[in-house]
């Protein structure tokens, strides 16, 4: 089967291009990009005034299934992933039960291929059972395709573990993704420790929290030389101790989330669930410094964190609710909105943010429109204006801090190996 997609403007962070051609898909390859190539058989998407891009990855995805499909599947987050523009994302451990062998990240990849609408990579448990006190088989996960290592939401607090565990994951050159907290300093915590917080009578969970393991990390990747990624970097500290470790050469990469660049504590005032998220929402000057590490290229990536959760588990009071946001029908929309447009950066720094930057921390041929490259293809239109109305998502889950946003930037359509999987 042939698809060519015409006169779209093309923005391959990957190969430094930008100009308008038309990219020809055969058998679920890129074959050519170019001008004026004819249709001959092919398909054909028109792309005029839009903007046509590798397929997007999303690096840091919750699809809770195995064990918690009442929050999502891997069909419905899927789903939702091809509406936001994601051909690809990366799945974290944290299910039931954890994703620490090789039987389990055989399921999701079955699963994947039964009933999934695009790539789901596997990001294996760092620890057995995500305890945080012996390490995995990283050589039987790496066998069996797990693409980095995390215990994400429950972080190592051991230092010798976590040491060990960096020197193990070196020798496979697997990524270690690490959710930096202190959790002897967030317990009981539900938002971020500060004013707004004292006012609303809820524990706080400090910055420092985030700040104190992101250095212990640096330098135990400083130590083992491995490869470590810094998730959901949600504080100036943190941007702070990255920027300085890229300077000393020490091989580490982070992400934020679209969260922690657009909102502050205050959107927790009236107790509002769905600005409740670990790492929590934090004060203006961190969302300023965010974006700035965003623009000096200090953060390499932008991820969803995309983490569904049923009402019953959400609207209950604010101490009780469960942390986490979902984000991978909205992401796309909210950088090229409060991203782009506000010029915060460019749109292929932005674009380059979502596809090969990812791609080169997971370490995967992909993120890429060079011919023979698997065809994952997004095509956005970059002036389409909508409403986020989480009545109308894909996704289970209805957690989401976006609702009611009036946004410019969509995906109109998203191309998985050849495949289209979604279309406006």
């Amino acid at each position: 089967m042939k698809l060519l997609i015409k006169n779209g403007r093309v923005i391959d962070p990957s190969q430094q291009l930008d100009e308008s051609l038309d990219v020809l898909i055969s058998d679920g390859k890129i074959a050519k990009c170019g001008k004026s190539i004819p249709q001959n058989d092919a398909q054909v998407i028109d792309a005029s005034k839009k903007i046509v891009v590798p397929g997007l990855i999303d690096i840091h995805v919750h699809l809770r299934e195995p064990g918690q499909e009442h929050k999502e599947t891997i069909a419905t987050g899927t789903l939702a992933a091809a509406r936001g523009g994601f051909a690809t994302m990366a799945c974290m451990p944290n299910t039931i039960p954890v994703i620490d062998d090789e039987a389990t990240i055989r399921f999701v990849a079955n699963k994947t291929a039964a009933g999934g609408k695009t790539n789901v990579l596997v990001i294996a448990s760092l620890t057995k059972k995500a305890k945080g006190e012996e390490i995995a088989d990283f050589g039987e996960l790496r066998e069996a395709g797990a693409v980095a290592l995390s215990d994400d939401a429950f972080p190592v607090m051991n230092s010798e573990v976590m040491r060990r565990a960096m020197e193990y994951a070196g020798m496979f050159d697997l990524p270690v993704i690490t959710h930096c907290e202190d959790t002897h300093m967030t317990a009981e915590g539900s938002m971020n420790e500060g004013f707004t917080a004292t006012v609303l009578g809820l524990r706080g969970m400090p910055a420092q929290a985030e700040i104190i393991m992101a250095a212990r990390n640096i330098y135990l990747s400083e130590l083992t030389g491995c490869r470590l990624h810094i998730a959901h970097v949600s504080t100036a500290g943190t941007v702070s101790l990255v920027r300085q470790a890229k300077k000393r050469g020490i091989r580490v990469t982070a992400e934020t989330a679209p969260h922690y660049f657009t909102m502050t504590e205050e959107s927790v005032r009236g107790y509002n669930v769905n600005a409740k998220m670990n790492p929590p929402l934090r004060s203006a000057s961190d969302v300023e410094e965010i974006k700035k590490g965003i623009a000096d290229g200090t953060i390499d990536c932008i991820a969803s964190d995309h983490a569904p959760h049923t009402n019953l588990e959400k609207q209950v009071e604010f101490v009780f609710a469960s942390f986490g946001v979902i984000g991978l029908e909205t992401t796309l929309g909210i950088v090229l909105t409060k991203l782009v447009n506000e010029k915060v950066i460019t749109l292929n720094e932005a674009i380059a943010m979502l596809t090969v930057n990812p791609a080169r921390v997971l370490g995967i041929d992909s993120g890429t429109l060079k011919t023979g490259a698997d065809a994952n293809v997004t095509v956005i239109d970059p002036d389409k204006k909508w409403k986020v109305d989480v009545n109308q998502f894909a996704s289970k889950g209805r957690n989401c801090p976006f609702d009611g946003w009036e946004l410019t930037g969509a995906a109109h359509a998203t191309i998985v190996r050849g495949t289209v999987v979604h279309c406006l």
